[in-house]
């Protein structure tokens, strides 16, 4: 037959417990990090992404005023730094957010 242990409420408050009710054991835990649309919003990527929009705007305006030879030459450089703007904020992105 098993017997009853009865605490009072003061007991059970002020008086420490004399053995652990939970046994700890060693488990693995993995984590998932979901992608969060709200990551884009870091202040680095919002800058890049704000540089690059601010020289297509550039090019464009300069293009309204028929200066032909500077667009030019912002095209040529444009060729160059949206990828390397691109794949390296993809890179910062993953880089921070992801691990």
């Amino acid at each position: 037959m098993r017997k009853t242990h009865y605490m009072t409420f003061q007991n059970f408050f002020h008086k420490p417990s004399s053995k652990s009710s939970t046994k700890p054991r060693p488990f693995t835990a993995y984590s998932f990090v979901p992608f969060s649309p709200f990551a884009m919003l870091d202040p680095t990527i919002l800058t890049l992404g704000g540089i690059v929009l601010g020289i297509a705007i550039i090019e464009r305006i300069l293009e309204r005023w028929g200066v032909i030879d500077l667009v030019d030459q912002f095209s040529k450089v444009m060729r160059f730094v949206l990828p390397v703007t691109f794949y390296g904020a993809l890179f910062y992105f993953f880089a921070t957010f992801m691990f």
